[in-house]
């Protein structure tokens, strides 16, 4: 049963893989990370970390039995109980709901772990899976988002706000 940790230092190598191997089918709905985020991984996977430790952001990685990466999940620009949420999920899992569970299990930790009260997601028109994962997860569209916010497309801003959970 796949788990949704918070990203420490000992995940790098299976982040970095789950990065390359995926590579090619996230450039196909997103804007391709370039060569040098692959060059300077490290650096960026450390500054990354600094953020998280700062309350800035928050990332998460779901991890498969066997320890590798099935999806990233993050929480950016932590500020008055608002963040936005970005996410990818690996090829090999699309289509049978992992996205859609751990958007909303990230829902609920984002009240009880982080205190947030609204969270805030863009999507490219074109991204059909995530308009569609963004949706069953209580998000409901706010208005456009522009290419400069999207990396070169236009789409939309979507916003859930979200409940307190009571503590099980």
């Amino acid at each position: 049963m796949p788990e949704l940790k918070r990203l420490h230092a000992g995940h790098a190598p299976a982040v970095l893989a789950f990065e390359l191997a995926n590579r090619t089918y996230f450039a196909a709905s997103v804007s391709d990370r370039g060569d040098d985020f692959f060059d300077q991984f490290t650096d960026r996977y450390n500054a990354a970390l600094a953020e998280q430790e700062a309350g800035v952001c928050a990332f998460y990685v779901l991890v498969a039995e066997d320890g590798s990466v099935l999806g990233r999940f993050n929480l950016y620009d932590v500020e008055d109980g608002t963040a936005r949420l970005g996410y990818r999920v690996a090829e090999r899992v699309t289509g049978r709901g992992v996205a859609t569970a751990t958007v909303r299990e990230l829902c609920r930790m984002s009240t009880a772990v982080h205190g947030l009260r609204r969270l805030r997601a863009a999507t490219s028109h074109d991204n059909t899976a995530s308009r569609k994962v963004l949706a069953k997860a209580g998000f409901v569209p706010v208005g456009p988002a522009t290419p400069a916010e999207l990396g070169g497309k236009s789409g939309t801003w979507y916003q859930r706000d979200l409940q307190p959970y009571p503590a099980s």
